[in-house]
C-alpha cells in the first residue's frame, strides 16, 4: 500500500502497492514505535505536573511543551500513516484538519527547539538579566507566538484551497496527502518559500546562541568537554527535526541512487523525518537533565514500592485467609 505525505512532497505511488505483509509489519512497526515514544513523553509529562519546581522555569516549560507538541504530532502522523494504509482515500474535509493540525505540531518542534537554544544562551551568557528576560509569563507568550508563526505557514494553504476549489471537492473522497490536497501551485510555491526562511532563521540562531555559549564556557573554564558534548547532542536533534524542510531534496536524493526501492526508500525518510526525532528529543532535554532525571527516577522508584505493597497485602490477605 502507499505511505502519507505530511508536509513534505508528495508521498504517494499510485502504481506501486505494498503486498499484505509488508504493509501489516511496517504499520506494526510505526504503530509501536509511536506507543513507545509517547508512554515516555507521558512519563515526563506526569514528572512536570507532579512537581511544582518544574512549573516556574521557563527551560522546562519549554522542554514539556515540546513533549507534548510530539506526542500529538506522533498520534497524528501515525494516524495518517494507518489510514493511507487502511482506507487509503477519507473525506476531503476531515483530511484537510488532521492534515493542518499535523504540519502545525510539525513546524513547532523546530521553533521550540530554536527558542529553547535562546533560553539557554540568556542563562550562560546574560545571567544577571535572566530572571528579567525569561519569566513564566513570557515563555508562554513566546509559546503562543511559536503556534502563530507555524499557523501563518499553513492557513495561507487554506485559504487559496477555498478560493481555487470548487465546493464539490471538499465533499469527495482524497488521498490524504498534503500535495494532494493542497495542490495548487500558489500553495506550492509558497510552502517552498516559508521553508527557505524558517530553515534560515532557525539555524542562524542556532549557529550564533550555541557558540556564543561555547565562548562564554571556556571564557569561565567551564568543563569544555560537556558543555561541546552537550551542544552537538542539541545541534543533531536540532538537525533531524529541520529534515522537515528539506525532506523533498533528501527523499529525490535517496530514490536517485535506489530507483527501484522507491516505497522502501519513502517509509525510511517517514521513520527518519516524522519518528527518530520524537524518539531523541526526550533523551536529550529530558532525561539528560539531572535534575528532572532525579524526579523521574523518584517517580519511577514509588510506583515500583507502591506495586510491590500492593503485592504485599495481597499475598498477606491471601494467606490469612488460608490460615482461617
Amino acid at each position: 500500500m502507499n505511505l502519507s505525505s505530511l508536509n513534505g512532497s508528495s508521498f504517494v505511488t499510485v502504481n506501486q502497492r505494498d503486498t499484505f505483509t509488508t504493509a501489516l509489519t511496517k504499520n506494526v512497526i510505526i504503530t509501536a514505535l509511536c506507543i513507545s515514544i509517547n508512554y515516555i513523553n507521558g512519563t515526563l509529562i506526569h514528572t512536570f505536573r507532579k512537581h511544582q519546581i518544574f512549573y516556574s522555569n521557563p527551560r522546562y516549560i519549554l522542554f514539556i511543551h515540546l513533549v507534548i507538541n510530539d506526542m500529538t504530532q506522533l498520534i497524528l502522523s501515525t494516524l495518517l500513516h494507518i489510514i493511507s494504509y487502511a482506507l487509503y482515500t477519507i473525506n476531503v474535509s476531515l483530511c484537510i484538519i488532521l492534515l493542518i493540525l499535523t504540519v502545525l505540531t510539525t513546524l513547532n518542534t523546530p521553533l521550540n527547539l530554536a527558542s529553547m537554544a535562546v533560553e539557554c544562551y540568556i542563562a550562560v551568557c546574560i545571567p544577571l538579566r535572566y530572571r528579567q528576560i525569561c519569566t513564566v509569563k513570557k515563555t508562554y507568550i513566546l509559546i503562543g507566538l511559536i503556534w502563530v508563526a507555524s499557523s501563518l505557514a499553513i492557513l495561507p494553504d487554506l485559504f487559496i484551497l477555498l478560493a481555487t476549489e470548487q465546493p464539490y471537492f471538499f465533499l469527495s473522497r482524497q488521498f490524504c496527502a498534503r500535495d494532494y490536497v493542497f495542490r495548487s501551485m500558489y500553495s506550492l510555491k509558497k510552502r517552498d518559500i516559508s521553508h527557505i526562511v524558517c530553515l534560515a532563521v532557525v539555524w542562524l540562531t542556532l549557529f550564533y546562541t550555541y557558540f556564543r555559549i561555547l565562548f562564554a564556557a571556556k571564557g569561565a573554564t567551564l568543563d569544555i568537554k560537556k558543555t561541546r558534548n552537550t551542544i552537538l547532542l542539541h545541534g543533531f536533534q536540532l538537525l533531524l527535526c529541520m529534515l522537515t524542510y528539506v525532506r523533498p531534496m533528501f527523499e529525490q536524493s535517496l530514490l536517485a541512487m535506489l530507483p527501484q526501492q522507491i516505497l522502501d526508500v519513502r517509509f525510511a525518510c517517514y521513520v527518519i523525518v516524522q519518528i527518530i526525532p520524537r524518539f531523541v528529543s526526550p533523551i536529550v532535554y529530558g532525561l539528560r537533565d539531572q535534575t528532572f532525571r532525579t524526579y523521574v527516577k523518584r517517580n519511577l522508584l514509588c510506583k515500583v514500592s507502591s506495586r510491590n505493597n500492593l503485592v504485599s497485602v495481597v499475598s498477606n490477605v491471601r494467606l490469612t485467609t488460608k490460615l482461617q
